[in-house]
């Protein structure tokens, strides 16, 4: 008697993303943002012990407008690529005029050796109160910016900044090399440059910058602290823009910042003194200004 064969049917497959694409779905967002929930756990309470202390040193009682953005803001990164080259951006929310202009800024990093990285002062012929440089970070921590406009208000941006080991971090360059170079200021112009219209420039130092926190790798002893500590800006004879600043600024400090050309042209003049009261300057002429 022959066999008789007997096929049952199978199912149908069905790929499971075809038959429930919403629970897929969801189920790839929260992979996407497992990283982001993290990285958010991790953030702090913006009121640490630092800021309490600088806060009082440097403002005692004065009420602070926080968070707001109306004045001033902060341009940092999420997460820095290197801890000791962290661009950071004071940008202010409108130019400056003799009536109401910011005339002081201060950059505050909670968790860094000196938490108070840099104080700028400026004027109405800054143009704008934008102030681009690049700091080193110590460990993962607040940084700030609070603004201190005309009237005597203070306004204040923040942002949390994942990065370590920054001022500690070994030299970029050889140390001889570095020396060599020591002190040269350049000027750079970005733009057009139009009279009465706020122009964007930066000036360049040349300097190690070294926070006392680094190691030589041949000797193995620390590298004294020798660092920037005040860069001043004139234009046409006045002062524009000055920094008082410390090791937290990157080696070779750099700073970007605006200027209100005048007609006829004149120069920008840097002055800038560093911690062993080495000074050095340098000059720049602007030429005749377009309308």
């Amino acid at each position: 008697m022959p066999l008789i064969r007997v096929d049952t049917p199978r199912p149908a497959l069905r790929w499971p993303w075809r038959a429930r694409p919403a629970a897929w779905l969801a189920a790839l967002a929260v992979a996407l943002l497992l990283p982001g929930l993290a990285d958010a756990a991790d953030e702090p309470s913006a009121e640490t012990e630092q800021w309490a202390g600088v806060r009082q040193f440097l403002f005692a009682d004065r009420p602070i407008a926080d968070g707001r953005g109306d004045v001033v803001e902060l341009d940092a990164p999420f997460r820095a690529e290197d801890a000791a080259v962290v661009p950071i951006g004071l940008k202010a929310k409108a130019d400056q005029t003799p009536g109401r202009y910011i005339r002081k800024m201060w950059l505050v990093v909670d968790k860094n050796p000196t938490p108070i990285a840099a104080s700028f002062e400026l004027t109405p012929e800054s143009g704008r109160a934008d102030i681009e440089t690049r700091i080193r970070l110590e460990e993962y921590t607040w940084v700030r910016v609070i603004a201190e406009t005309s009237d005597g208000m203070l306004h204040m941006a923040r942002k949390f900044v994942r990065a370590a080991g920054g001022c500690s971090a070994p030299a970029g360059k050889d140390m001889e090399a570095a020396l060599a170079r020591l002190g040269k200021v350049k000027f750079k112009l970005e733009g057009d440059v139009q009279q009465g219209k706020p122009t964007l420039a930066q000036v360049m130092v040349s300097h190690p910058n070294n926070s006392g926190m680094q190691m030589d790798q041949v000797t193995r002893l620390y590298v004294p602290p020798h660092y920037v500590r005040r860069v001043e800006v004139a234009y046409a004879g006045k002062v524009i823009l000055t920094a008082d600043v410390d090791f937290s600024i990157s080696e070779n400090p750099n700073f970007r910042f605006y200027f209100l050309p005048q007609a006829g042209g004149s120069e920008l003049t840097a002055k800038v003194l560093d911690s062993k009261d080495l000074s050095f300057t340098s000059t720049l002429s602007v030429g005749k200004t377009g309308t």
